[in-house]
């Protein structure tokens, strides 16, 4: 690396003079200046700076699946950066206890002042969530109609046109169902794993009916709830079954794709799969992570406003807490838990496809 030819000072290299005269309270404008306006305009900011951060570390991750081939080395990197998104994530939802110092009287002495001003409006954040999977025929209702509305026509040209490019879902999907090893020859993993489920789901019927204390309707009940796991895990290997709960919004994995997954977790220890398996529970921490950060966020919006309409125009409290559960991006990856089998109850794999997945010397 060459040395740097000119001197480099602190505050000209992060432009503080720039960054520190960013600060302009709008209540200003209308007489006393708001005193939590300036903490709520600086932590605002300081999400969109980590927003910057997490947006350039996600569009390496997907110009990594973009190509045709992932390699172990660029797998590597890919979760070193996923981990770093999820540090940052940490720290934003920590952000929120910041915010919270505010109190409701604090907010509205300035609140009235930022309309139309909302968190609807940040292209930044709308860019992650595209990025990762959530695009306009996964959103809410309201979100559906309003996603580009109190937005430029340059800012909205451009997020409908990222609409169109892969998400991360979509690449992680593509990637998944490519995996060669779900045969090896003869040996079909997946018929024996049905019928090490079958195995399984009769001896937890076995366990219930058995059960002295329970009543005749509650073992009725559990059985009931048995049967419908049954269902799932019967939708899970047959292709026409799948595609319906697909439909039904069940599943949004193609069938092959979270086949796939779930072999990776169920031989998670096998050397090969290290990587995808710290990969994919990455994506499923940073799903988790923004799911408490729209929940902390729906709570603390409860906390300033009660039930007051949101600057933007939504319904304030009550909108977040609907985005919290159903804006969740990689929710298969969590359902997956449904279909693992305990150690003792998984197949043994063949001496042959543990050398596909292992690291062997030849002398």
């Amino acid at each position: 690396m060459k040395k740097n030819i000119e001197p480099v000072y602190y505050g000209e290299y992060l432009q503080l003079d720039k960054l520190l005269s960013a600060q302009a309270p709008h209540s200003t404008k209308y007489g006393e200046t708001a005193h939590d306006e300036t903490l709520f305009i600086i932590v605002h900011q300081v999400y969109e700076l980590w927003f910057k951060q997490i947006l350039h570390e996600l569009s390496t991750v997907l110009s990594v699946f973009a190509e045709e081939q992932v390699k172990d080395q660029q797998l590597t990197t890919v979760v070193h950066r996923l981990k770093r998104v999820i540090s940052i994530q940490e720290l934003l939802n920590d952000q929120i206890a910041v915010m919270e110092t505010m109190t409701p009287q604090d907010f509205l002495a300035f609140r009235d002042y930022l309309v139309p001003a909302s968190g609807f409006q940040s292209i930044q954040f709308k860019m992650l969530e595209i990025g990762l999977g959530l695009k306009h025929q996964f959103r809410i209702d309201f979100d559906k109609q309003s996603f580009y509305m109190r937005l430029n026509e340059a800012d909205r040209n451009f997020l409908q046109d990222l609409e169109n490019k892969p998400s991360l879902f979509e690449l992680v999907d593509k990637w998944l169902a490519r995996m060669p090893l779900l045969e090896f020859g003869d040996f079909k993993f997946w018929s024996v794993y049905e019928a090490a489920t079958n195995k399984m789901l009769d001896n937890d019927a076995q366990i219930i009916s058995d059960n002295p204390t329970l009543t005749e309707k509650d073992k009725e009940l559990e059985l009931k709830e048995l049967s419908a796991t049954r269902q799932l895990f019967a939708a899970l290997l047959d292709e026409k079954e799948y595609l319906k709960w697909q439909e039904q919004g069940q599943f949004r994995l193609s069938q092959k794709a979270l086949l796939s997954a779930l072999f990776i977790h169920q031989y998670r220890e096998e050397p090969l799969f290290n990587l995808p398996y710290q990969f994919i529970t990455c994506l499923t921490e940073i799903d988790e992570k923004l799911t408490i950060w729209r929940y902390r966020h729906a709570m603390m919006v409860q906390r300033m406003l009660g039930s007051k309409i949101g600057t933007g125009g939504s319904s304030g409290h009550d909108y977040l807490k609907r985005t919290t559960e159903s804006n969740r991006i990689f929710k298969d990856f969590f359902s997956m838990a449904t279909f693992l089998l305990p150690k003792t109850a998984l197949p043994d794999l063949p001496e042959a496809v543990r050398r596909q997945l292992g690291f062997y010397l030849t002398l």
